[in-house]
């Protein structure tokens, strides 16, 4: 089940409450400013509305140009072909215990299993994928296991990079 958020905060929401906010402050001193002030303020007003204006256009417009350079950098180097996981990463996917999964209505994606598989044989426990990626317990145990059994590893050297290795002694008593 995704989880999804009904009213996402996002930089482009906080700008327009600002925008709205500052608005509405300008009108009200404008509003109650004396008349013979009006005149200035309301010049003041649009004059750094202006330069604001012109400032976010500037800022948008490197940030596209930015975005396009990127975007072709990444065309040229690796095609419109490219994979999210290469065909080694996906060595000993256990895909024959996982089609039974994939076919139960609410099935997790075949594309979520396999970011799922990667983690498992880069050392994730199943506690952290099954949270993180929003998979049953159940699927998550299985790819963990399945990635430990391949890749050689016993649960302490799979549940992440703080798991204490037995690799000999580390008494640093006197002795």
């Amino acid at each position: 089940m995704t989880r999804t958020v009904l009213f996402p905060r996002t930089g482009r929401g906080t700008a327009l409450c600002g925008v709205l906010l500052l608005v509405t402050a300008e009108g009200l001193a404008v509003g109650l400013a004396p008349h013979p002030l009006r005149l200035f303020l309301s010049g003041t007003l649009i004059g750094a509305s202006v330069a604001g204006l012109l400032l976010a256009l500037l800022l948008a417009g490197s940030r596209r140009r930015a975005g396009t350079a990127a975007l072709l950098a990444g065309a040229r180097a690796g095609g419109e072909d490219t994979q999210w996981f290469s065909a080694r990463s996906l060595d000993g996917f256990p895909m024959e215990q996982v089609r039974p999964l994939l076919l139960a209505p609410g099935a997790p994606g075949l594309s979520r299993l396999y970011t799922a598989w990667v983690f498992a044989t880069h050392g994730q426990d199943p506690r952290w994928i099954a949270r993180h990626l929003d998979l049953p317990g159940r699927t998550a145990r299985l790819l963990v296991t399945e990635a430990r059994r391949r890749t050689g590893a016993g649960p302490a050297a799979a549940s992440g990079p703080s798991a204490p290795t037995s690799a000999g002694p580390t008494s640093a008593g006197p002795g």
